[in-house]
């Protein structure tokens, strides 16, 4: 008889309780081979694909796209055939038995996998034969406590949409993509037919609204639920503005210097250094001189731990929003080596494949906020980091440069620390010692 083995979601990082799930790679009623990614999940830290251990028939999936499903929750079944079923020949006997064996998950997807053909049970296939297990009437789950109601293994009614976002969008306002029609290649349905049908519905009501109600329709306000990286996001700053009592100071420099220095260096053959690499190393060499900045408030605030490596994060632009990658023992690094890794990461950011890793474990941000066009800000602090340097936007603006009116490259930065591990007298010594870096780059030197 075939063996039920059920497949739940692991942890996908540190301290995450559950994810999801963003798209199913697989159908109830198809063979999954060892390792085959079976669903692409939403956490709050990355997107990932998820393998599976166990290779056999798919008897049932756990929760519907766009359905949050928590670690150790039952995720899918699959039917595994042992070698000594009858009418398995000895080829298929090692197939099967090779299948039946549990691998440990070595990370959130398997490039040989991707590529792997998938196949239904009864269709036509090369020999080896397929496994031949529930055939008729698939392998019923062994009944988990109060599990999750998985899909009927039955054929599904097939809805031609692609993208998991515009199944997201009919999700969430409603909509029965069955009823549609859609605009695309071979009736594909596009997200404009979901919004399409969104306005019919809003539009419906105010049609048969009464003439004597001689009021406008007031159109209804859109409720966007936090999820994945946003809730996680909103978790942490609520935490952080609860729990730290930080404080910012700020000061304008002149960065004419550094910027020329910045034209000097990429004057030269070899790697462009960014502005960003130059502040991260101006960073580096300051925690070096005030290491009570590189540190974090213990669980239970009955102590300060001062890191003994600075791991860097900084703020980047990606598609599903404000991310911090991290650029491990930033302080061991040149600036050349920041600037590559900066840059790798940027790239990983924009492009949606940060992994949980590259986003956690942070004791320093570095927040370059002048790319968006403004001067100033007081961010909250990034829990449970004790500081954050802030920098603005360098412009052109009118400076008194050695007792003369001149036009310089002037910048603002700004500085938040958690009042917990250091005074004042600290924070403004931290700044003053990276304005000075700033406007006279020369003093690095000293420091390396």
């Amino acid at each position: 008889m075939p063996v039920v083995r059920e497949f739940r979601l692991p942890d996908l990082g540190e301290g995450l309780t559950g994810a999801e799930v963003v798209r199913w790679m697989v159908e109830v009623g198809e063979v999954v081979a060892v390792d085959q990614p079976v669903v692409e999940v939403e956490t709050a830290k990355a997107v990932v694909e998820v393998p599976c251990p166990y290779g056999g028939v798919v008897t049932a999936r756990y929760g519907a796209e766009g359905e949050e499903i928590a670690v150790g929750a039952p995720l899918v079944t699959v039917a595994v055939a042992s070698a000594g079923d009858t009418g398995v020949g000895p080829a298929a006997s090692s197939a099967t038995a090779s299948a039946e064996v549990e691998r440990p998950l070595v990370g959130y997807g398997v490039a040989e996998s991707r590529g792997a053909r998938r196949r239904r049970v009864g269709a036509a296939a090369p020999a080896p034969a397929p496994v031949p297990v529930a055939v008729a009437a698939p392998v019923a789950p062994a009944a988990p406590a109060a599990p999750a109601e998985p899909f009927a293994p039955v054929a599904p009614v097939v809805v031609p949409v692609i993208s998991p976002l515009v199944r997201r969008l009919a999700r969430e306002q409603g909509v029965d993509l069955t009823a549609l029609s859609g605009s695309g290649p071979d009736g594909l349905i596009m997200r404009a037919d979901v919004e399409r049908a969104v306005a019919a519905k809003v539009a419906a009501p105010a049609s048969v609204a009464p003439a004597s109600a001689g009021a406008a329709a007031v159109a209804q306000d859109e409720v966007v639920p936090l999820r994945g990286l946003r809730k996680a996001v909103a978790e942490k700053l609520g935490r952080s503005h609860r729990e730290i009592p930080a404080a910012t100071c700020w000061v304008d420099v002149d960065a004419t210097e550094l910027m020329a220095l910045r034209r000097q260096l990429n004057a030269t053959p070899g790697p462009k250094v960014s502005v960003l690499a130059l502040l991260a190393r101006i960073c580096t060499v300051a925690l070096a001189r005030f290491p009570e900045l590189n540190s974090s408030v213990t669980e239970d605030g009955s102590g300060i731990v001062r890191h003994s490596a600075v791991h860097l994060g900084f703020a980047a632009q990606g598609e599903r929003g404000l991310v911090v990658p991290v650029v491990r023992d930033a302080h061991a690094r040149s600036t050349e080596q920041l600037g590559k890794e900066l840059g790798r990461l940027t790239e990983a950011a924009r492009s949606g494949s940060l992994t949980p890793t590259e986003l956690t474990g942070g004791t320093f941000t570095l927040n370059n906020y002048g790319v968006f066009g403004v001067d100033g800000s007081t961010p909250i602090l990034n829990h449970p980091e004790a500081a954050m340097l802030g920098v603005g936007r360098i412009v052109a603006k009118p400076w008194v440069h050695r007792g003369e009116l001149a036009v310089r490259e002037v910048t603002q930065l700004s500085f938040t620390f958690d009042h917990r591990v250091c005074d004042g007298g600290t924070a403004g010594g931290f700044l003053r010692f990276v304005a000075d870096c700033v406007e006279q780059p020369g003093m690095l030197l000293r420091q390396l």
